[in-house]
């Protein structure tokens, strides 16, 4: 049996941090270990209750969640962060993704969506919601320049840099499939495909998988 998920959820809602208490109820694999109400209380309650990942709101009264964020993952050994918000704004998206949040879903995400989130984002697939994907795309385009074709020249400059197959599965990133769907469309086994993603993100020398999908849809390859 896989081990079990632990979750902490930091919220200023009770109804919120109530509500997904009961979603997590139903899943097997996931434990709510601990709750904190605000951004300020995130390091000592991972410190008491040692999850595995946060599930973090951004406004809180006194530290938002991205600061928090900020200030969990410069720690050895941080657990994971995934935002749950309602806001879409593309700064705070970027903003989340820079603090180091492994993923960004927006609160009126499905309950079956908000635990495979969770998992996926365990299994070092970092989750995007639709809304936040679209957020992204627009920022990309709002700053580049139309009259240009630099932005571009320079992504798809880089991309050449992969091999047919890594480029292959960077599109398949940028359209939002998962480590399995790519197995699935490209015919090769799970292991492959991580290997081709840890591959391209230390050719491109980026980050994460969204990173990934920014610069493919820099390059207009999607």
């Amino acid at each position: 049996m896989d081990p079990l998920i632990r979750v902490l959820v930091v919220d200023d809602d009770p109804l919120v941090r109530s509500g997904l208490g009961l979603i997590f109820s139903g899943a097997d694999d996931i434990d709510v270990v601990g709750e904190a109400e605000d951004g300020a209380d995130v390091l000592t309650m991972v410190d008491r209750v040692r999850p595995d990942l946060v599930l973090m709101d951004i406004r809180m009264p006194r530290l938002d969640g991205l600061a928090a964020t900020e200030a969990l993952r410069r720690r050895p050994d941080a657990p994971q962060v995934l935002i749950l918000t309602t806001f879409t704004t593309d700064g705070y998206i970027l903003s989340a993704l820079r603090a180091g949040a492994a993923g960004y879903l927006l609160k009126h995400t499905p309950p079956a969506q908000i635990v495979a989130a969770v998992r996926n984002t365990m299994a070092g697939e970092p989750v995007l919601s639709p809304d936040a994907v679209k957020q992204l795309i627009g920022a990309v385009t709002r700053t580049t320049d139309p009259g240009r074709d630099d932005e571009r020249a320079m992504a798809e400059s880089r991309l050449r840099l992969l091999g047919e197959r890594e480029r292959e599965v960077a599109i398949a990133v940028a359209r939002g499939s998962t480590n399995a769907d790519i197995a699935t469309e490209c015919y090769m086994s799970l292991p492959t495909v991580k290997a081709h993603v840890s591959h391209i993100l230390t050719k491109l020398d980026l980050n994460n998988r969204v990173q990934i999908a920014l610069l493919v849809y820099r390059a207009g390859w999607v």
